[in-house]
Formats: C-alpha cells, structure tokens, sequence
C-alpha cells in the first residue's frame, strides 16, 4: 500500500508525526487509528490493520500522540483529555485535505480515546476498540509504584513493555478523573468492540462493561489467544479482516465506476505474506477473500488456491446458468448444486513423445426437483452455456501491463 509521511499539529502547538496508509484503488473512506498506552503507529498490529482496510479502499491515518514515537513534544507533560484534543486534531487535519474519517479505531488507552473523541468529530459513524479499558484509570496499575513519586515530585520515569517513559501529575488525575460512561450511552456510532479472553493487561470483563454501556449497532467479537498488544501475526490479520468486514457495512461506500471495457471492475490482489504465499482478493468495497496454497506447498493453507477459486468460478457461473434457464421456463428446480475438481491430464491431441498436459475440470451437477428426464438432460446441456465454461473452453488472450 502507498504510504506518506503525514504531519499535523497537536494540542501543545507541537508537530505530531503520523503515517497515511492509502489504497492502491479508488479511496472510498478514512480512518483514523489510535494506538495502545505508550506504543507508537508503528506497531505491527497497527501496520497490518491500516493494510487490509487500504485493501479496501480505506485510508488510514496512524500517529504518535504528543511526546511518544517520533512526535514532538513531552509526554509528561499530557493528559487523557490531551490525547482526546490530538484525535480531533487528526480528524480536523485529514478533512482540510477533503479525508474526513468516517471511522475511529482505538487499541489499549488508545481505545478509550477513540470512544471520548467519537462524538466531537461529526465524521465518524463508526467505532472499533481493541483491548480497551472501560475505566481509563486502568492504566495506572502499569505503574502503581512510582504514583507517590509522581505526586510528590510531579513527575517519575517508568519503564514499561521495557521503554523508558516519563510519567506526569497530569495525566494520572486526568485518567483517574475520566469516566467513559455517559460517552459510551450516547456515542450514536456503530461500534464494534475487540477483546482477548487471556489478555492479562486489561481485562475482559472491560468488553463486557463497555459492550453493556452501548447502545445498538454495536458488535463483540472475541480475539481468542491473542495477547493485549495483538503481536502474533496470524492475531493482527484475523482482527483486521474482522474490521474491514464490518466497518464496510457502516461507512456506506459507493463502488467506484468500472474502467470502460470492464464491467464488472477491478479484481485488486495484493501480497499479504511476502513469507509465503497468503493473497488478499479485494473486488469492489464489500468483497473481500483469501488466497493461499496448502502447507505442503509451502503455504499456509489461509485461503482457496488459485485453482480452487477457477473451479468456483466455473461451478458458480454453472450453479447460476442453470438456475436463470430453469426460472424462465418455468420448471419446477428447486436446488442446484455443482461440485468440481481440477486435475492435469495428458493433451490428447499432443505428441505422444511430448509431456505436454492439459486442464481437466470435472462436474458434478446435482438437480432436485419434480423435473422429467427430457428437463433433466436438457438441464446439464445448458451448463455447458455458461460464460465461464465457454472463456475456459477456448482460448483467452491475457494482456500484462507494468502498474
């Protein structure tokens, strides 16, 4: 996915560093991320949740609140309410530029923030936390001992998740004030909450008291083995298709126009696994799948093979074929299902010292229905109508471009 250097100015009038993940496509909406306490946009789960929703025409703003990654600033010298002012001022920036976020996405603290700021920024109809705590006071059990310190001297470095980080009197009794109660009854956003069971940093029975809190739309979805900061891979890409799914239904997008000559538009797919072979298939802004190859084929058996999806298509298109016939006529067909499998067999018109192979699908069409046998037969003559059956039959001619 493209990816600029995005800069904007926070709360203190220091500039804040930020990424903007955009769509190789046609940009049909934003998103505005907000990562966990302390960690910055950088973080793998932040990287692979900004691609799959550029994957689906979704733009997507990453920062680093004040003082944190590679922002100006001091962090002890911020606030909750402070973090809440920078997410307005992402939003306020995106929408000079005519990218005004539709959707909030908040990790951790960040989460907390996403669901105080949903309602300042008229944007937004959508609201995804990960991990979030209902109480934003949670986060000082990270750093229980140095309090006294902090409210002795204002200020105290801790380490946390093995970062240095100065921790100021401000920010403690902003958190410690901060209640998400009455943000969360009134949000008016869709919102769709993310939780590990195990996560050990906060808590699920914090998902619970903020999915009780909300109001319809809102959605639960358990992240199962995850940890809190959503390090391991496989995590990470589940949480972002999960989003993408959803916030599709919520962020109303228009499919843009197809190019001329193709009317059922572009097919966009786009390595998700340089490690191996794992494809996200994007088609339109509702329509998103996986390819992969079996783990014996050095894959990671996440998705169909390219194959699989070939022979779908030809049993889709059958399934479909039959079906518009059989309506038409009139004729009683009240199931259709098709199965097909694919194999290499020798061309039958090569050489018969030549190694040469060709591509062998085989159907199996299944009719129900009070059909004679003369509706039945001529039934499975019109399955070799269908379009697909006909490109694969004869000869297609494959243009290559460079993009």
């Amino acid at each position: 996915m493209p990816t600029e250097r995005f800069t904007f100015t926070g709360h203190s009038g220091e500039a804040l560093a930020a990424r903007l993940d955009l769509p190789e496509g046609p940009h049909l909406a934003t998103a505005v991320l907000a990562h966990c306490f302390t960690c910055s946009k950088d973080i793998p789960a932040a990287r692979r949740i900004a691609a799959r929703l550029a994957g689906a025409g979704i733009a997507v703003l990453r920062f680093d609140f004040t003082g944190l990654g590679h922002s100006q600033g001091e962090f002890a010298n911020t606030s909750f309410t402070s973090n809440i002012t920078d997410l307005e001022l992402a939003a306020k920036a995106l929408a000079a530029r005519g990218m005004a976020p539709g959707l909030l996405i908040g990790h951790s603290l960040g989460g907390a923030a996403v669901l105080a700021a949903a309602r300042r920024i008229d944007s937004v109809t959508a609201v995804v936390t990960i991990g979030a705590p209902y109480d934003p006071g949670h986060v000082m059990h990270n750093f229980h001992d140095a309090l006294e310190q902090i409210d002795s001297e204002g200020r105290a470095d801790v380490d946390l998740g093995g970062r240095k980080v100065t921790i100021g009197r401000e920010f403690v009794e902003s958190v410690k004030a901060e209640s998400l109660t009455d943000e969360i009854a009134h949000l008016h956003r869709a919102l769709l909450v993310l939780h590990a069971p195990r996560d050990t940093v906060v808590g699920i029975d914090n998902a619970t008291e903020i999915f009780m809190a909300a109001r319809h739309p809102k959605s639960f979805v358990t992240l199962d083995d995850a940890d809190h900061l959503i390090s391991e891979a496989q995590d990470a890409e589940y949480a972002a298709s999960v989003i993408a799914a959803w916030a599709t239904r919520y962020l109303e997008l228009k499919a843009p126009a197809p190019p001329p000559g193709a009317p059922e538009g572009i097919v966009r797919v786009t390595e998700a696994d340089p490690g191996g072979f794992l494809q996200d298939i994007q088609s339109g802004p509702r329509h998103h799948v996986q390819a992969d190859e079996p783990e014996a084929y050095g894959g990671t058996d996440r998705g169909m093979s390219p194959y699989g999806f070939l022979a779908a298509g030809l049993g889709a298109c059958t399934s479909m074929t039959i079906r518009m016939y059989a309506r038409r006529k009139g004729w009683p067909l009240t199931h259709v299902s098709v199965d097909v499998s694919h194999d290499k067999v020798h061309a039958q018109d090569a050489n018969a010292r030549s190694e040469a192979k060709a591509d062998r699908f085989t159907r199996v069409v299944r009719l129900k229905g009070d059909l004679d046998d003369a509706q039945r037969d001529r039934l499975l003559e019109i399955a070799d109508r269908c379009p697909v059956h006909r490109t694969l039959e004869r000869h297609s001619e494959i243009v290559t471009k460079a993009g």
